[in-house]
């Protein structure tokens, strides 16, 4: 009897022994979980020593002496080309620093002139750089294909003949332009194979590539900064942010003026951290400096959870600027975002669908006119353009979320949950409203 009890003893207490420990494994369980999720990765002390010390960039200052000397000599020396084109180029310069878009076009009309006059090569690849940036890209395929037909800048001719049919949506000419110019020990070349592996949906092998360039920048600042920024936005499509915001560190912390950047840190505070006065503060401070109507969406985007009349103030503020005229498509995407959802204008957002499937006819494109025509009531076109232009071609997560939306409306769940399923791999993508739609319509 005496034994049975102590067996019974032994049992019972072996038995609390066990529900202590599975007791504690879950306490440190919920705790690493919380731990993880309540995790801040964009540092305030960081945020707080570069909008109060902040100071223009050493390539900044240097640019603007470059202006000014090229604009005189070019005012002294109109006929000389020379001349013209630095002067042209110091302007796109400071148009990637602050986003002036007046900048590119006085730059894209001096060299228009003195590329239709001269017809050299190199003139004529600037050129079509400039048409790129503005999102003119039949323009600047016909400026590259003259370059081709002189037999001249053969491989930087490849390179930019590559961005310009990447842009038309022909992958199949864009994959064979790096299959013919395979060259792992260049820049261009590794930059490019990352856009084209990211829109494969190979981020590992994107990020990898992209890195690579970085490397392979040389003695370029310019060139370094723009690939270990590209290298951060791909880290937020892959959802590893503490990587993405050590790399925007590092580009600011190496240029002051890299507000593409600090807009990445604004963000990752915004999607990841929860702090919205935080991505306020950074996309205000943004906003200050740069000239183009980036931030206003930014700052739309991080009210549009707890002040939707802010939110909509910001999103008319860059609607009114984006869609002037002077930017023609470069923010067409931006714009069918704004008026699809806190705007609430389907019909303009049609029109600018309309008109960039006139222009490039890529997944994406077709995607932006299903989600169009579907908000517009016009389902049986939409779901015609999604089969023709769409289906089974890869898209990013903000066209992954639309068309899980328009497959959720045309009562085609399985296929909705698909595309949510796949958006939700690059959540951080999304807006947090965005977000917050998409876990309501995710199911398990």
């Amino acid at each position: 009897m005496q034994a049975d009890l102590e067996i019974c003893i032994c049992i019972q207490y072996v038995s609390e022994i066990k529900i202590v420990k599975q007791f504690l494994y879950c306490v440190l369980f919920f705790a690493a979980v919380s731990c993880n999720r309540n995790q801040t990765i964009v540092k305030p002390v960081f945020i707080d020593s570069l909008v109060t010390y902040y100071t223009p960039s050493k390539s900044a200052i240097v640019n603007e002496k470059d202006l000014k000397f090229w604009k005189q000599r070019a005012e002294n020396q109109p006929e000389n080309f020379v001349d013209l084109s630095k002067y042209s180029s110091a302007l796109v310069g400071r148009f990637h620093i602050y986003g002036d878009i007046n900048d590119l076009k006085t730059a894209d009309s001096i060299m228009q002139n003195i590329a239709t006059q001269y017809k050299e090569p190199g003139m004529l690849l600037s050129l079509a750089g400039y048409k790129m940036l503005q999102h003119q890209f039949l323009q600047a395929k016909n400026c590259i294909d003259a370059v081709v037909e002189m037999k001249a800048e053969k491989y930087a001719a490849q390179m930019m003949l590559f961005d310009a049919d990447f842009e038309l949506g022909d992958e199949y000419h864009s994959s064979m332009i790096l299959k013919q110019n395979c060259s792992p020990l260049d820049y261009a070349y590794n930059f490019r194979l990352s856009k084209y592996d990211h829109f494969k949906g190979e981020l590992d092998s994107s990020i990898s590539h992209m890195m690579q360039a970085a490397l392979l920048a040389g003695s370029s600042p310019y060139l370094k900064n723009a690939a270990l920024s590209n290298a951060a936005d791909l880290y937020v499509h892959e959802g590893d942010l503490k990587k993405a915001s050590e790399l925007y560190e590092q580009c600011i912390r190496f240029n002051s003026c890299d507000f593409h950047s600090m807009m990445g840190l604004g963000w990752i505070a915004l999607v990841h951290d929860g702090n919205d006065s935080q991505a306020k503060k950074i996309f205000s401070f943004v906003r200050s400096k740069l000239k183009s109507p980036d931030p206003l969406l930014k700052l739309s985007q991080a009210n549009e959870m707890n002040d939707i009349a802010v939110s909509k103030k910001f999103a008319v503020q860059f609607a009114q600027q984006a869609a002037n005229a002077v930017y023609g498509n470069m923010y067409n995407k931006y714009l069918i975002q704004v008026y699809t959802s806190v705007l609430n204008e389907p019909a303009k957002a049609l029109t600018i669908a309309e008109k960039e499937m006139s222009n490039r006819r890529t997944p994406q494109t077709g995607a932006w006119l299903a989600w169009c025509l579907f908000v517009n009531n016009k389902k049986e076109e939409a779901y015609k353009t999604y089969q023709q232009f769409v289906s089974g071609r890869p898209l990013e997560a903000l066209e992954l979320y639309w068309m899980g939306k328009m497959m959720k409306g045309l009562e085609k769940g399985y296929n909705a949950q698909q595309f949510f399923k796949a958006a939700q791999k690059n959540k951080y993508d999304l807006s947090p409203l965005m977000r917050k739609d998409l876990d309501k319509n995710l199911i398990d």
